[in-house]
């Protein structure tokens, strides 16, 4: 390319991958994102790796698997020196960065997150909608300039109307970036913390959604028995049923949320047109995980690698240089999405990227179906136990074409999924003796990406001896 395109990557909070009316949904209202579908590539396989916040940001936006980044905690004090995020590296190739929203490499537990070498010149900084910051919280401060005081606003009957939240903030900052004289390209990355919980949508949207016609929950009365096998792996929220759960209630307001996510993600779109940059800007629509929603009797997230937890939405919309109107089932992980980033920036990729750009299936040069022979997710003592009430656990999920296999290391217990046969994951075959061998195979594959993938060797030879 002659000249490198602008870049306006989204990416909410905690969005499942089977939210998006055009990818199969019927119940959801998006019909923005539908026409990215329409004008882009849905990859439909792709997978975080790992169903927490920081270990999956900070594994996309640095290039590498959690465990080799050094940064598995969600709470953690501080994020490694290296490497250097890809923000800073598109940065150095002369694009101008800028961010709105979250970060999370980093806690940002009653402070503001600290900045690092990120890249980004244009940083307007909101982690979660909470006025809990003594200073540098941009969105608090917009809401105080608005007239609006947002933890009043949090514990009213109508929560945070629709024109004072957080995901209405981000569009206006998005529109001040990109309606800002540009004498370089430019990467816009917008972090929204929709549709992560309490899921606590404007009475507006709320009001659009049914819970009685929502289809509730991939849940059967087995999935008791076998979360209580898993009682001491980390998880938010207690086994429930989906009544319990009030699954369908949750799922409404969800959507809810994801239906204001597609009216602000409109907003923005409507500027890139509006300015003339939209010809010459890739979109890019995708989340850092998924969400449970009363599947399998659980709500939240945690230590489990459900298809709802680890596998997000990626569409990416470029018209006139990459196929539209693509559905790619090919296993896709956000490390790819990474590496396209770099790709798509002019930036050579560092000896040490473990993604792999999906420029060829982009541009229809290589087969829609393949990438990957499998998929990683990988949790580390995640998330506090103490909060979780687990007791701090290690997990590691191995995913082909055909099968999943999840080992909760140390605790004696593991998941393995025919997903052909069972796509929602409800027939544990670990313990079942017609695939012994076939869960040998894939404990033996997975060790083996576990050490090629995750070892960290240290400093590089200089010398043969």
């Amino acid at each position: 390319m002659s000249q490198q395109p602008n870049i306006l990557w989204y990416c909410t909070d905690q969005q499942r991958f089977d939210t998006i009316g055009a990818l199969g949904n019927p119940h959801v209202r998006t019909p923005v994102m539908d026409n990215l579908v329409d004008k882009g590539v849905a990859f439909t396989h792709t997978y975080c790796q790992s169903p927490i916040c920081t270990p999956s940001r900070s594994s996309f936006m640095s290039g590498l698997y959690p465990s080799r980044v050094h940064n598995t905690r969600n709470g953690n004090d501080s994020f490694p020196n290296w490497p250097p995020v890809i923000t800073k590296l598109i940065a150095n190739a002369g694009y101008t960065c800028g961010l709105v929203g979250k970060f999370h490499l980093q806690s940002s537990g009653k402070r503001t997150e600290p900045r690092i070498d990120d890249g980004f010149s244009y940083w307007k900084f909101s982690h979660a909608p909470r006025d809990d910051w003594e200073k540098g919280h941009d969105y608090a401060e917009w809401v105080r300039s608005q007239g609006g005081d947002l933890e009043t606003l949090r514990e009213s009957d109508d929560r945070v109307p629709a024109e004072l939240h957080q995901t209405t903030w981000a569009s206006e900052r998005s529109i001040e970036f990109i309606r800002q004289k540009h004498d370089r390209p430019w990467l816009l990355n917008v972090n929204i913390y929709d549709p992560h919980p309490p899921f606590t949508p404007p009475r507006a949207y709320a009001e659009q959604f049914n819970p009685e016609s929502m289809p509730g929950p991939h849940f059967k009365e087995s999935d008791l028995e076998a979360q209580s096998q898993l009682s001491e792996c980390d998880f938010q929220d207690e086994i429930r049923t989906p009544f319990e759960h009030d699954a369908k209630g949750a799922q409404a307001r969800y959507y809810a949320m994801i239906a204001q996510i597609d009216d602000q993600f409109a907003r923005i779109l409507s500027v890139l047109d509006e300015t003339g940059q939209r010809d010459n800007t890739v979109i890019i629509f995708t989340s850092d995980h998924g969400e449970a929603l009363g599947d399998h009797g659980l709500m939240y997230k945690g230590c489990r690698f459900y298809e709802g937890l680890v596998r997000v939405p990626l569409i990416i919309s470029w018209p006139k240089h990459f196929m539209q109107k693509m559905k790619s089932d090919a296993l896709v992980e956000m490390l790819d999405l990474s590496a396209t980033l770099l790709d798509l920036a002019g930036v050579d990729a560092p000896e040490y990227l473990q993604g792999t750009s999906l420029r060829a299936i982009l541009t229809g040069e290589s087969d829609r179906h393949h990438h990957r022979r499998f998929v990683r997710s990988e949790y580390y003592d995640a998330l506090d136990p103490y909060f979780t009430g687990g007791t701090g656990t290690f997990a590691t999920m191995h995913r082909t074409r055909h099968y999943k296999l999840c080992v909760y290391h140390g605790k004696g217990v593991g998941e393995l999924f025919d997903l052909e046969s069972d796509p929602w994951e409800h027939e544990n075959l670990w313990n079942d003796a017609a695939h012994a061998d076939k869960k040998c195979q894939l404990l033996a594959e997975s060790f083996d990406a576990h050490v090629l993938l995750t070892t960290d060797m240290g400093s590089k030879r200089i010398a043969p001896m």
